[in-house]
């Protein structure tokens, strides 16, 4: 399988902007700066990779964890995964040095013990999780 997605870029880093396009339709010419990136705290006038890196994260993880479970006999009701991805300055630039994930999961039968073991493995396992080279965090709740 392979997904592709494109970017357009015009100008300086500084002052430039570009937009983010993907054969799905989710991303539609959605606009992306220095600006989104770096200096709009509420980030609701474009998106950045950043919070594109924590949306799939945190998808590709629930989708890891349903699959673990699956495997165990056990279906989940809900997993509810945020993903906070953490971008420093490192070594003359920058880079994604920390994801943290925290789930809060409510799944009939389980034990809490089995629970974290699965979640553990989903979070090594996640396609996602393996391509990032970052430190990679989890907490995860039963409900």
């Amino acid at each position: 399988m392979q997904r592709t997605a494109s970017a357009v870029w015009n100008g300086s880093i500084r002052e430039g902007r570009g937009t983010l396009t993907a054969p799905s339709g989710v991303l539609q010419d959605t606009p992306y700066s220095f600006k989104m990136r770096f200096e709009d705290e509420e980030g609701r006038s474009g998106t950045n990779p950043e919070e594109l890196i924590a949306a799939a994260h945190a998808g590709c993880f629930s989708m890891a964890l349903s699959g673990q479970l699956g495997r165990a006999n056990f279906t989940p009701e809900a997993l509810a995964t945020s993903a906070t991805v953490t971008l420093e300055q490192k070594d003359g630039g920058f880079a994604i040095t920390k994801v943290h994930l925290v789930l809060e999961a409510t799944i009939p039968g389980i034990e809490d013990a089995q629970f974290q073991e699965l979640a553990a493995a989903a979070k090594a396992g996640c396609p996602v999780s393996k391509v990032l080279n970052a430190e990679i965090t989890l907490t995860a709740t039963l409900r």
